[in-house]
């Protein structure tokens, strides 16, 4: 038994070549503290999957919705492929528990920093794709991006809830939002940051995430909810 079989498992997936699996699980940094190593990284494997996974849901959105229009299929498919979805789909196949990290990488917590997931879940595509063919790869993506994609529209987590709510605040109050970070917390590579927004001196809403970006899109969406429920209520009474 290798030591990729496990993974292999839960990928359904058989290599032909494990050298090509091997080195999609290989970080920069363990090659960098071993020079000894024969294995590559996984970079130029990441840089690859990164195509293959837009093409991929490009594809599978273009056949799944023949009337949906450019922008929002183009806007699905940059919520199923941010760094966010393909760590969460990392940790899912625990491609995390066989990547090869560096020491200090390992120390510092990069078996669960997002980037470094997301470009893993990249490297791991783009070994299938050159193992296998584009047809493993469509069968081991599509099943996965099927339930998030359902969440992702419930939530309308593919729309910029930012650009959103500043077009309802300017055509309202004639007033642009705007963004404070009130909270960090966890270590540097782990920190999530709560972030409120305001009209004038009014909260609005008020989101957590990983980023100060992520955690802006959170409080806009939060505003956006508030105003639908205002709506709701009002369009009852009337």
């Amino acid at each position: 038994m290798s030591n990729t079989d496990p993974l292999e498992k839960n990928l359904q997936i058989t290599f032909d070549d494990h050298s090509l699996l091997e080195r999609a699980l290989t970080h920069s940094s363990y090659v960098n503290e071993h020079p000894e190593t024969i294995l590559e990284d996984n970079e130029r494997l990441e840089f690859l999957g990164d195509a293959v996974l837009d093409f991929v849901v490009g594809a599978y959105l273009y056949n799944r919705f023949p009337e949906m229009a450019e922008g929002e299929l183009t806007s699905l498919r940059a919520a199923l492929v941010r760094s966010s979805t393909l760590a969460d789909f990392t940790r899912q196949l625990e491609i995390n528990h066989h990547l090869r990290l560096g020491y200090g990488e390992e120390e510092n917590g990069g078996r669960e920093r997002t980037p470094l997931l997301c470009a893993a879940f990249e490297a791991v595509i783009g070994a299938i794709y050159l193992d296998k063919g584009l047809e493993e790869v469509q069968a081991l993506v599509e099943p996965m991006i099927g339930p998030k994609l359902m969440d992702i529209r419930e939530k309308s987590l593919h729309k910029d809830a930012k650009s959103e709510f500043q077009v309802w605040a300017q055509a309202k109050f004639n007033v642009t939002p705007h963004y404070v970070v009130v909270d960090e917390s966890g270590p540097d590579h782990q920190k999530i940051f709560t972030v409120r927004v305001l009209l004038g001196k009014d909260i609005w809403g008020t989101g957590s995430g990983t980023s100060k970006q992520s955690a802006a899109q959170v409080a806009a969406r939060e505003a956006l909810e508030e105003i639908r429920k205002v709506n709701a209520v009002l369009d009852e009474a009337g």
